[in-house]
């Protein structure tokens, strides 16, 4: 007998169908006019067509002009100094292989921009970051905006990659996507050691050739890093959302199940165009169940808080409105399964390992957290997912998944979990709405009331501990880096000192409507603060010495200050001059049309939602 649907995420998900019912409905019928049986590039005039295949070879042109093979669009993130992306470089040629094994035909469509935020972590360029996401969106339109296509082989991992490609695939909604991952690099350096390692920098204990050493053992091959940041995040989603094959997102680069997984999803998107077996486009798989399915998965296993603007953009995208209240309801009756770096010791390997996906699947569908009544590119039904990925005898196949962790340090049933709630809560108060990730923060510091402390850039927060001014309790108000300000740069060289100042006995918290990225450590950080300062939210009118309180578990950021005095005091603004440079002027447009950090921070609006 079928486990009985919680009652939260049967009335969560009631109330998203429900308010996305108009939008749904218009974008599914865009879906289906757009929809077509057979070859799409059969629509196109001759002239078009041949431009289409003048630079192929002669099998494949034979192939391109005829009216029976499916062409599949390889959309790809390659870049050879990104360690997660590195690995694609061979994916286009194995790729093409496999789809003509499986009787279609295919062709590289595009490539999209992929940055790295472990690189610009404070840099300039950072402010590209997550506007980056909406670009390859866009991209991703471009490269399959030909008519050429009957699904897509989408090659992405990381922070706004993968989002910003499922967005893109998104407005191609009558085409099957499936998503193919590189996996993560093996284990380096263990994350406890790193992060003391860092702490010991930022107080001066170490020099930059110790650190350097440390950080280069810690990120060390090509695969994606593995600490369970924004990155890994993605694959959980992509896989507990129905877009990877069953266990395909923690494998390893370079190892033949790898190979073999890649293979697999070649031979099955060919199966999911309209010619082939199971037609599944990607705008039916993306439904309201999948989105919830995907908010489940990040709070049980305490993923980023980049994804509580990226889950919100994507369903978006597939015409339905998800709210941080769906967010915070959910999180409150979803169990906390896992304790990987930064909310443990563990890697995303040790999860994998322990049980990984297939477990965290099996556990949820039992307790009644998950929708199994679901499409996806393996077929119907979220059960397939609690499946193994195995070679026997040198084939790919999928067999019983773990019923049962493997290593309960770092993954638990839902029946015995670390905690009773998720990692991710929302906090509301005078000062507006914020996110916070209390999987790596330890109970007793989950509360503070202090004074606050303004910083309008976070280089002059690390000044101030630098020159040891930051003494006593505190909350740190770091303003003016919400998406309309400045792009919404990642904040997390905070970490390391505010981690210094907490293990010194000092009660401290970071209060800010900018992002502290799938990283965020120990210390309390209220986060996508929204209304931002830069467009009048209260933020701007904090002042030094204003007591503030932060309590993650009552879920309050309370400003001690009168309404009325707030009200008369005069707003501060921010120094513009960061606009210009690296890049920064091009993206002043998406400044001025983003919209807010619980919508989603996109750029993407229609007229009527502009007026």
């Amino acid at each position: 007998m079928p486990p009985t649907t919680h009652p939260v995420l049967a009335e969560v998900t009631a109330r998203i169908v429900e308010r996305s019912a108009t939008e749904r409905t218009a974008y599914l019928a865009r879906l289906d006019a757009a929809a077509e049986r057979g070859p799409m590039r059969t629509r196109l005039a001759c002239a078009n067509l041949a431009h289409g295949f003048a630079a192929s070879g002669e099998v494949d042109k034979a192939a391109l002009r005829g009216k029976v093979k499916p062409n599949v669009a390889i959309v790809s993130a390659y870049n050879d100094m990104l360690s997660a992306h590195q690995p694609f470089e061979t994916f286009p040629a194995q790729l093409k292989r496999a789809v003509v094994r499986s009787g279609g035909i295919a062709q590289f469509a595009g490539g999209v921009p992929a940055m790295c935020d472990g690189i610009t972590q404070g840099r300039d360029g950072m402010q590209l970051s997550l506007f980056s996401r909406d670009v390859i969106a866009m991209s991703t339109a471009i490269a399959l905006s030909h008519d050429m296509f009957d699904a897509t082989l989408m090659l992405g991992v990381c922070d706004k990659i993968v989002p910003g490609m499922l967005i893109g695939a998104l407005s191609f909604g009558h085409l099957p996507a499936v998503f193919v991952p590189a996996g993560p690099m093996t284990s380096g350096l263990p994350n406890g050691e790193k992060a003391r390692i860092r702490q010991q920098y930022a107080a001066g204990e170490i020099d930059r050739e110790a650190l350097l050493e440390a950080e280069s053992a810690s990120y060390h091959s090509a695969g994606t890093c593995t600490f369970y940041g924004t990155a890994n995040s993605n694959q959980l989603l992509m896989e507990v959302m129905g877009l990877h094959l069953p266990g395909a997102s923690f494998v390893n680069p370079g190892t033949p199940l790898r190979a073999a997984l890649t293979d697999a999803a070649a031979a099955r998107a060919t199966a999911l165009t309209a010619w082939g077996e199971s037609w599944t486009p990607v705008g039916h798989v993306v439904d309201e169940k999948a989105i919830v399915n995907g908010c489940v998965a990040l709070l049980a296993t305490g993923g980023s808080t980049n994804h509580t603007m990226h889950l919100v953009a994507i369903a978006k995208a597939a015409g339905i409105t998800l709210t941080w209240d769906d967010l915070a309801d959910l999180s409150a009756v979803v169990p906390l399964m896992a304790r990987v770096y930064p909310n443990g010791k563990a890697d995303i390997n040790h999860f994998h390992a322990a049980g990984g996906l297939g477990f965290t699947v099996h556990s949820l569908l039992k307790a009644g957290l998950l929708h199994d009544d679901v499409q996806t590119v393996a077929g119907h039904g979220l059960w397939r997912y609690t499946s193994e990925a195995r070679l026997i005898g040198g084939e790919l196949s999928w067999e019983e998944g773990p019923k049962r962790s493997l290593d309960t340090d770092v993954l638990r049933g839902a029946d015995d979990p670390f905690s009773a709630d998720g990692g991710l809560r929302m906090l509301d108060g005078n000062l507006g709405r914020s996110v916070i990730k209390t999987s790596a923060v330890a109970p007793e510091h989950r509360q503070v009331k202090a004074p606050a402390r303004v910083f309008d850039d976070q280089a002059d927060f690390l000044q101030a501990f630098s020159d040891g001014d930051l003494t006593g309790d505190f909350v740190a108000v770091i303003r003016f880096q919400g998406p309309a300000a400045n792009g919404m740069p990642e904040l997390h060289k905070l970490t390391p000192a505010l981690g210094v100042l907490q293990d010194r006995g000092q009660r401290v918290a970071v209060v800010t409507d900018g992002r502290m990225s799938g990283a965020s450590g120990k210390v309390p950080a209220a986060i996508h603060l929204t209304p931002e300062a830069s467009v009048g939210g209260p933020l701007a009118r904090v002042r030094d010495g204003d007591l503030v309180s932060l309590d993650a578990d009552a879920g309050i950021l309370e400003l001690h200050v009168a309404e009325h005095d707030l009200d008369e005091r005069e707003a501060a603004s921010a120094d513009d001059s960061f606009v210009y440079g690296t890049g920064r002027e091009l993206f002043a447009a998406f400044r001025s049309h983003v919209g807010p950090a619980d919508e989603g921070a996109s750029v993407f609006a229609t007229r009527k939602e502009r007026l």
